[in-house]
């Protein structure tokens, strides 16, 4: 069967993302989205990772006027507060001493638009992730050994984050990374983008 005529785009810069990607062995390309990130005030945390992803996707658009674009976003949230990226090693050592024994819910949004009809699907797919009770000390050795303050939540789950972890919970494994590729593989589905 063949491919859809139309590229499919990747509106991400995100290492993880592009990796999820290739594992569906389709052809795409890979562009920077240009969105401010910043949460509205009284935005929930699933409304945030969804708007985000839309506005990636549709920051896209005028430059890939026939594509399939897809736009990805995650909101970490912890006791009702939203967790970002940490940036650096003692905002990711708070985060994760926060963090310890507790649950979050990682929300990852993804939007795709065809941009050459206008159609637009999305979808936030929540993922629990329960961490352990863990010492300040394993805290600081793995920030050392993996550095992760480019993750919400300040563990790569994917890497040596599952050490961190007690329990997860969830539909789709690959959210939880930023990409939920069983729901992306959906919506690609009824763009008539066949996979198999």
């Amino acid at each position: 069967m063949a491919l859809s005529p139309l590229p499919l785009i990747l509106g991400s810069t995100s290492p993880y993302r592009r990796e999820l990607l290739e594992r569906l062995q389709v052809p795409f390309e890979v562009a920077r989205p240009d969105c401010d990130e910043t949460p509205l005030p009284g935005e929930s945390a699933a409304a945030t990772a969804n708007r985000l992803a839309r506005l990636k996707a549709q920051s896209l658009v005028a430059s890939h006027p026939a594509a399939l674009i897809i736009g990805s976003d995650q909101v970490a949230l912890l006791d009702g507060r939203q967790l970002g990226k940490p940036g650096d090693f003692e905002r990711a050592r708070l985060q994760l001493q926060a963090m310890r024994g507790q649950t979050l819910v990682f929300h990852t949004a993804l939007c795709l638009i065809n941009s050459a009809s206008g159609t637009l699907q999305e979808a936030v797919v929540p993922y629990h992730v329960t961490m352990r009770d863990y010492s300040d000390a394993e805290i600081d050795a793995y920030l050392h050994k993996e550095q992760p303050y480019d993750c919400a939540g300040s563990a790569k789950t994917e890497g040596l984050g599952i050490a961190m972890i007690a329990a997860m919970q969830g539909s789709d494994p690959t959210a939880i990374v930023g990409l939920p590729l069983i729901e992306l593989c959906n919506m690609l589905r009824r763009e008539g983008f066949p996979l198999l």
